[in-house]
């Protein structure tokens, strides 16, 4: 292990001391200058299952670090983008650029979903390096993060320790499903709107 990453995981640790506060803290740093794959969804897990009372409180810090940290990248890119980019005419715009500007909340809500060491970060600069829309772009955040946070919490305080465990062996497959759902939610709504703003 390099020393970077010895530091990281020591300041983890550290963090992890401070309850819920803590959790805040390590939230707010993986999604925004620093790397802590699973420690605060381990971590939540781990508070949730000694403090189920507290199990809601939990959820919304760790969903609100997330949300700030990922809110703090997506505006240094947002302001930066705008010394070192020019405008573009929209047959210059890519696909990939044209489908994310169309699909900004999809897109959003989705990786935020995505379990690590998926680099959630990307998203973050690629949407304010695009300046989609601020409002969508945190409640896509808000709902991601607290469905996915909300879940571990969930299984936390229902299933204890063991939870950590189970999510260590079934996180990818517990993420897809939960993004499939997700997906399938934002589809039939985006079709429902759709058909409704037709008639």
């Amino acid at each position: 292990m390099h020393h970077p990453d010895i530091l990281i995981a020591s300041l983890g640790r550290w963090l992890s001391h401070y309850g819920g506060w803590g959790l805040f803290a390590i939230s707010f740093l993986d999604s925004s200058f620093l790397a802590f794959p699973f420690i605060n969804d381990l971590l939540l897990i781990k508070l949730s299952s000694v403090h189920p009372y507290k199990a809601l409180l939990y959820t919304l810090q760790c969903t609100v670090g997330s949300v700030l940290g990922a809110y703090t990248i997506y505006l240094i890119t947002r302001h930066g983008s705008k010394f070192f980019t020019r405008k573009t005419s929209s047959s210059e715009k890519t696909r990939v650029r044209r489908w994310m500007e169309h699909n900004d909340f999809l897109s959003i809500f989705v990786a935020s979903l995505l379990p690590p060491p998926a680099p959630f970060k990307v998203f973050a600069i690629i949407a304010g390096g695009l300046r989609i829309s601020e409002l969508r772009f945190v409640v896509a955040l808000v709902v991601g993060r607290g469905i996915r946070f909300g879940f571990e919490s969930w299984l936390g305080v229902y299933y204890g320790a063991v939870a950590q465990e189970y999510l260590k062996n079934n996180f990818a497959m517990l993420c897809l499903i939960v993004i499939v759902i997700g997906l399938a939610a934002a589809l039939l709504y985006r079709r429902l709107r759709r058909s409704h703003s037709q008639t």
